[in-house]
């Protein structure tokens, strides 16, 4: 009788170890960071691609694991109650319900899973071999549960902006730390998310600002202006600037030059002229840099869906919605937001919402205008005057400078600005009043 029962006991034991495996398991492979797995597949490592392929059917595994946790934890459950009976009498059932629960519960659950949840990535390579096993084994039965749990359940369209909510989800935790270089990663990593939703038209040089050549004008202005301008690139128009007819590139225009001996009049400008590469405003900034890496370029003109000149869109501007301004010595240095003591900011009108949302914090909508002096005409509904103020969207503009029908400068106070300065204000009131 007595070695009976030491056998019973010394099952349990073993039953209670193989529930802890499961159970740990379990965590290992739904708490295991799929990104590193996949690089260690990559690596060549063969337990890594199992754990994959185990992911891949996380379903039909976690039902497995289910199927014979619960298999082991009602056969510990039972010698139990019979161990204890023996010893017990009619108490132990009692006994028995009181002891394997603190085990199941200490030993086979919450043991297993924190050890797990502390390295789940290890812990899913070493049991992604018995698990392949305990799933092959149990193929019919988990086959079966799935029928009925889709029956029962039926399956819903999975969403395809999931995986991409789930990446930026762990970009802004990764910005949580505190690090500010761990902020500016996640800040480019985010830009390069929202390539795919940004237009081309809301971040191109719009063609009021665009530096071009008439080429008509002799061959020495010309070259003159080359000289003058920042730019590498430059559009080139006959009869109106509108009718854009080449780009000419310094570089390709000094290398004609040179050969010319350095003779303006010996040099055919319209033959150095590259062919203009006209883009849809309203393509996204991600299809644009594919089509700049497809084809080998860095600058093309916008045009609307008239067929009109809306402005000029670069590879640099592209990058600089990634990592932000791209400044080199031949840039010219432009301050377009100042900020004042007040909690107020001075800004030019044609900086774009989307700069101010990401240097400022700010949620201004962008979806109706590009800048900040559209995004006030489109709000206001009218072309504000020098001195006037409005207010809308939690902002107060002040209207400082306007260049005929162009707004060219603001005042920008945020509402919170304004609240606290108003508190300050009655304070102040309450404690000068006798």
């Amino acid at each position: 009788m007595l070695t009976t029962m030491v056998a019973i006991a010394v099952v349990i034991v073993l039953l209670l170890a193989v529930s802890a495996f499961f159970s740990g398991s379990e965590t290992a492979l739904t708490g295991a960071n799929p990104a590193r797995l996949h690089l260690l597949a990559k690596g060549g490592d063969k337990r890594a691609a199992r754990a994959e392929r185990l992911i891949a059917i996380k379903d039909r595994v976690v039902s497995s694991i289910l199927i014979g946790n619960n298999l082991v934890n009602i056969l510990a459950s039972a010698l139990a109650t019979m161990l204890f009976s023996t010893l017990f009498g009619g108490f132990g059932v009692v006994v028995a319900t009181v002891v394997m629960t603190v085990l199941v519960v200490v030993f086979a659950e919450v043991l297993p899973k924190t050890y797990a949840l502390r390295v789940p990535e290890a812990l899913a390579l070493r049991v992604s071999g018995p698990l392949s096993l305990l799933t092959a084994l149990f193929a019919p039965l988990t086959y079966t549960l799935g029928r009925i749990i889709s029956f029962l359940l039926p399956e819903q369209t999975p969403d395809e902006d999931e995986g991409e909510e789930a990446l930026r989800g762990a970009i802004a935790l990764h910005a949580t730390s505190g690090d500010a270089e761990d902020e500016a990663e996640s800040q480019m990593l985010g830009s390069i998310l929202d390539l795919e939703d940004v237009a081309v038209d809301e971040i191109m040089t719009h063609r009021s600002q665009i530096e071009s050549l008439d080429l008509d004008q002799s061959n020495a202005a010309l070259i003159d202006a080359v000289l003058q301008s920042t730019f590498t690139r430059l559009p080139v128009w006959r009869d109106q600037p509108d009718n854009i007819v080449g780009i000419l590139h310094a570089k390709n225009l000094f290398r004609a030059l040179r050969k010319a001996g350095g003779d303006p009049e010996q040099l055919d400008i319209s033959a150095i002229v590259s062919t203009p590469w006209f883009v849809p405003g309203t393509a996204s900034l991600l299809e644009q840099l594919q089509h700049f890496r497809s084809r080998r370029e860095h600058f093309a003109l916008v045009v609307d869906e008239y067929g009109g000149l809306e402005g000029v869109v670069t590879l640099e501007d592209i990058l600089e919605e990634i990592v932000g301004d791209i400044d080199d010595e031949e840039d010219e240095v432009r301050r377009g937001i100042q900020r004042e003591a007040g909690g107020s900011f001075i800004i030019d009108g044609e900086i774009s919402l989307r700069d101010l949302n990401r240097n400022l914090g700010w949620g201004l909508p962008d979806d109706r205008a590009s800048t900040l002096a559209g995004f006030v005409l489109y709000e206001s509904r009218q072309i504000p005057e020098v001195g006037q103020v409005l207010s809308f969207q939690g902002f107060q503009f002040e209207i400082l400078g306007r260049d005929r029908l162009r707004i060219t400068r603001l005042r920008v106070t945020p509402e919170s600005v304004l609240v606290q300065r108003r508190r300050t204000q009655r304070q102040t009131s309450e404690q000068t009043t006798p």
